[in-house]
C-alpha cells in the first residue's frame, strides 16, 4: 500500500500487496456521502457514529463475517448506510477535536465506505475483483466519500490519514472486506472506548491461526502478511516491531520470544476471500 515501485507488485505475484501503487490510469469515479457547505461543517467530536454501529450490530456476526446478501436486499438499511456516510461528510478534519475522536471517524469512514463499495458491486467473492491494476474502477482509489471541501478515496484515508497518525493497533481495526483482514468489529468504534477497542480487536487478530502461529520448538512466528507490508509502521527494525507486537499475542511463550526477539519470522499467504457469513454466500 502506498506508491511502491511496479516491480514489488510484480513480484508479489499480485496476490498480496494490495494497493501499493495507483493505477496508471484513473478509473471511473463513484461518489458517496454528500457535498456540504462550511457552515454545515463540525468537529469530528460531534460526529454520531450511531446508525453504524446500529448496522454493524445488523449484519456482522462475532467473526466479523458479514451478512452482505440480506443488507443489499434490506432498501432501509442501504438507505440508512447512505444517510450515515452524509454524516460522516458533515466533519470539518480542520476543526479541532481529540485525538480519539479523529482515530474513530476515519476508522468508521474507512469500514463504512469499504462496506458501501461491495454493496455496490455485490454479488462479489472478492474486493480484489474490483480493484483494476491499471485501467478501470479500482474501489481503493476511486471509490470517494466527501469529507468537509473534499472528496478522499480509501487509499488516502489508509495511507495519508491513518497512517500519519502513527497509531499501528490501525492495521488490527480497518477491513479491506476481506478473511485475511483483521475481523470487522460489530459495533462502531467510538472516542470514549477506542483503547479498549483497539486493543480488544488486536488480540484477536492474533489469537486467529491464520493471522498467527508459534511453533515453540522449531523457534519460529509465521505473522500476517499485514505484519510484512506494514512493518515499518510498527518500528524501525525486525526486533522492534517484534517487541512493538508482543504484548498483544495469545500466550507469554510467544510474548517472551518476541520481545527477545528469539524467533525466526515468516509471513502467511492472505486469503482475498470476501469477509461474507457462510449461510449467506450467493
Amino acid at each position: 500500500m502506498g506508491c511502491r515501485a511496479w516491480f514489488a507488485v510484480i513480484l508479489a505475484g499480485w496476490g498480496c500487496l494490495p494497493c501499493l501503487c495507483t493505477p496508471a490510469a484513473a478509473g471511473p469515479k463513484s461518489h458517496v456521502g454528500r457535498a456540504t457547505t462550511a457552515d454545515q461543517r463540525v468537529s469530528m467530536d460531534h460526529i454520531d457514529h450511531a446508525d453504524w454501529d446500529r448496522l454493524l450490530h445488523s449484519y456482522a456476526d462475532q467473526q466479523g463475517n458479514v451478512d452482505y446478501r440480506r443488507w443489499k436486499t434490506t432498501s432501509t438499511d442501504v438507505t440508512a448506510l447512505d444517510q450515515y456516510l452524509d454524516t460522516l461528510s458533515a466533519a470539518e478534519p480542520a476543526l479541532r477535536a481529540s485525538r480519539q475522536a479523529i482515530l474513530a471517524y476515519w476508522i468508521n469512514a474507512y469500514n463504512a465506505v469499504t462496506v458501501r463499495g461491495i454493496l455496490m458491486q455485490y454479488p462479489t467473492t472478492s474486493i480484489r475483483n474490483h480493484t483494476a491494476r491499471v485501467f478501470g474502477y479500482n474501489i481503493w482509489h476511486d471509490l470517494l466519500l466527501h469529507v468537509g471541501s473534499n472528496t478522499v478515496s480509501l487509499d488516502h484515508i489508509e495511507h495519508a490519514v491513518l497512517r500519519k497518525l502513527e497509531e499501528p493497533r490501525i492495521h488490527f481495526a480497518i477491513v479491506c472486506a476481506s478473511k485475511g483482514c483483521p475481523r470487522l468489529l460489530n459495533e462502531a468504534y467510538s472516542a470514549e472506548r477506542l483503547e479498549e477497542q483497539l486493543q480488544s480487536n488486536a488480540r484477536v487478530f492474533f489469537a486467529t491461526r491464520a493471522n498467527f502461529v508459534y511453533d515453540v520448538r522449531q523457534g519460529m512466528m509465521q505473522l500476517s502478511a499485514i505484519l510484512d507490508w506494514f512493518g515499518e509502521d510498527f518500528g524501525a527494525t525486525h526486533e522492534a516491531q517484534l517487541r512493538a507486537i508482543a504484548q498483544l499475542l495469545p500466550d507469554e511463550a510467544a510474548q517472551q520470544a518476541a520481545r527477545d526477539g528469539s524467533v525466526r519470522v515468516s509471513y502467511l499467504d492472505y486469503d482475498w476471500t470476501l469477509n461474507e457469513q457462510v449461510d449467506a454466500e450467493p
